[in-house]
């Protein structure tokens, strides 16, 4: 298969809002292709360090990577981990970092990883390609926690009675491909509520979303993502974000509204002198979305939305416990030491 046919999305917009200099350094914390990063350093003569948690991506990159010797470095690591990697390179600041959220259209493309309905493969949906994994979770978790998952991470509005067709399934038979997933969702959600008569959605796109995020914590781990850029980013330093689905655009939104203003970074009661200075100053007021151009050639860029911001001198904002607007979590036992 060859990769570089997979484009990535709103490119010429990441890049612009990126503004890639001389000398500097950037990341691109979800590598896939290395769409973004070949941008990046043919834009400037800079350096990129290029994070992905999936060790395939990385091993397809080694060799035309050797074109950029010396300016691009890959990391297999989760981004959620950037600062440390980055540390243990020797790199405490940086000049930009982009993040492409969600599952890349190669892992899609690729039936042996299990990503989607529209080809048989294994039920596994990791991005690391460990173990546990989605076979786990509809194999172990009961109604309750299937529900959850649906109706938390796929806002799937039968949740519950496609968490209970799972469980009569698969006490007939393991539940151990995409294709018998999706027939059990299919089977289970009646054609009024496959939006008749409206642009057809497959049923069980929400369910394999939902699982998707839970299997590989992708909302904590954008979370932590956000908090790691802001506390690698050097004053005037960019944070660019590609979001597909509105529980990563509210995140990332709610995560920029907070550091963007002053009297975001805390309590509203908090009088002026006491609130948080921002750490960041949007670039934009509101987010980019792909144009009709675009969107016709690249389907998968329908979705998308562009938020970006500049780092200030401001320290970064503590951490907290605000989840900004993360659905809570749900804890399985066997899952990441009970995530």
């Amino acid at each position: 298969m060859t990769y570089a046919a997979h484009q990535p999305v709103m490119l010429k917009e990441v890049i612009a809002a990126l503004a890639p200099k001389k000398g500097g350094v950037y990341v691109d914390a979800t590598f896939g292709a290395g769409g973004y990063a070949r941008a990046i350093l043919n834009a400037a003569d800079c350096t990129v360090y290029g994070f992905d948690r999936d060790p395939t991506a990385i091993e397809r990159a080694k060799e035309w990577a050797k074109e950029f010797s010396g300016r691009l470095f890959l990391i297999n690591r989760p981004f959620a981990e950037m600062r440390e990697a980055l540390n243990e390179e020797g790199v405490e600041v940086i000049d930009g970092v982009v993040f492409d959220l969600g599952v890349s259209s190669m892992q899609l493309d690729e039936a042996e990883r299990g990503f989607s309905f529209r080809h048989e493969g294994p039920l596994s949906m990791r991005m690391d390609g460990e173990k546990p994994d989605a076979e786990d979770v509809i194999a172990r978790a009961d109604a309750q926690d299937l529900a959850a998952i649906f109706r938390r991470y796929g806002e799937e509005n039968r949740a519950s009675a496609i968490a209970r067709a799972i469980i009569r399934e698969r006490e007939k038979a393991p539940i151990t491909t995409t294709d018998q997933l999706a027939s059990i969702v299919e089977k289970a959600t009646p054609v009024p509520a496959r939006q008749k008569g409206k642009k057809k959605i497959h049923p069980a796109t929400r369910v394999f979303q939902a699982l998707r995020i839970f299997v590989n914590d992708e909302l904590g781990q954008l979370i932590a993502g956000l908090r790691a850029a802001e506390r690698l980013l050097r004053p005037a330093g960019r944070l660019v974000v590609v979001a597909f689905h509105s529980l990563e655009d509210r995140i990332v939104k709610r995560f920029l509204a907070s550091r963007s203003e002053s009297k975001g970074g805390g309590s509203r009661h908090l009088p002026p002198a006491e609130r948080p200075p921002a750490s960041f100053e949007l670039l934009y007021p509101r987010a980019l979305e792909s144009s009709n151009e675009e969107t016709a050639d690249n389907p998968r860029a329908r979705s998308a939305k562009l938020r970006a911001a500049v780092r200030t001198e401001a320290p970064p904002a503590p951490d907290g416990d605000d989840a900004l607007g993360a659905p809570k979590e749900i804890k399985l036992s066997f899952m990441h030491g009970g995530k």
